[in-house]
């Protein structure tokens, strides 16, 4: 297949239905991607070969117009020195350089429209490369979000974890149940005082032992009448 008729073929292609027929999409898109890129390298080497084709065209084009322009003033400067014969010598050369001017006016005629229908081409070929390059890029984050969410999901369903969280839940309750049953068996009892009241009785019970001390010892000072 040839670069333009393959060229053609993805131009007019349905990138869409592509895809929809695609058991893997992604794969799909890479492909795509891949093919244009690799047509509008050789076409840009084939365009590269007809500007240059073209160059030389143009060039020869004017050196036959200069050809046939030289024999025309031959012919004139011979009518001018009365030597028909001449001039009819020289118009005749003129009229087969004048058949090449036509020929080359042709071909460079032909040159510039295959330029311009590849001009149009290569730009229809680039928007759809962007095109397949953007849904590339779309088809690429959505299987990472799917991706991710499904890995989560398997995650959260797996057998291991909930049988997990069932054992939590096992002990919590065992746990709810001893402490129930230490809570009843304090039920009905006194409660001792709490550290700090101790420390404050001891502290009361120190005062008042200085104070009995105090007064035995100022009874003590007295003796009796």
């Amino acid at each position: 297949m040839g670069i333009f008729s393959r060229m053609a073929d993805i131009i007019n292609s349905n990138i869409n239905a592509m895809l929809d027929q695609a058991e893997d999409p992604q794969k799909m898109v890479r492909l795509i991607i891949q093919e244009m890129e690799d047509t509008l390298v050789e076409v840009r080497s084939s365009s590269a070969r007809v500007l240059a084709e073209r160059k030389d065209a143009v060039r020869r084009l004017e050196q036959v117009r200069s050809e046939a322009a030289g024999w025309e003033d031959k012919a004139r400067l011979a009518i001018t020195k009365d030597r028909e014969d001449l001039a009819r010598a020289a118009l005749q050369e003129k009229r087969a350089i004048d058949e090449e001017v036509s020929l080359v006016e042709a071909e460079l005629a032909l040159t510039d429209e295959h330029i311009a229908q590849l001009n149009n081409e290569v730009a229809q070929l680039q928007q759809k490369l962007d095109d397949a390059r953007a849904r590339q890029k779309a088809l690429t984050m959505r299987s990472t979000t799917v991706e991710s969410r499904i890995k989560v999901k398997r995650q959260i369903q797996r057998e291991a974890v909930d049988d997990a969280f069932h054992r939590f839940e096992r002990f919590e309750r065992r746990m709810d149940t001893l402490e129930s049953q230490l809570e009843s068996m304090d039920l009905g009892r006194d409660v001792p005082p709490d550290l700090a009241a101790e420390i404050n009785a001891l502290q009361d019970d120190e005062r008042i032992n200085d104070e009995l001390e105090r007064l035995k010892a100022g009874m003590g000072d007295r003796k009796p009448v």
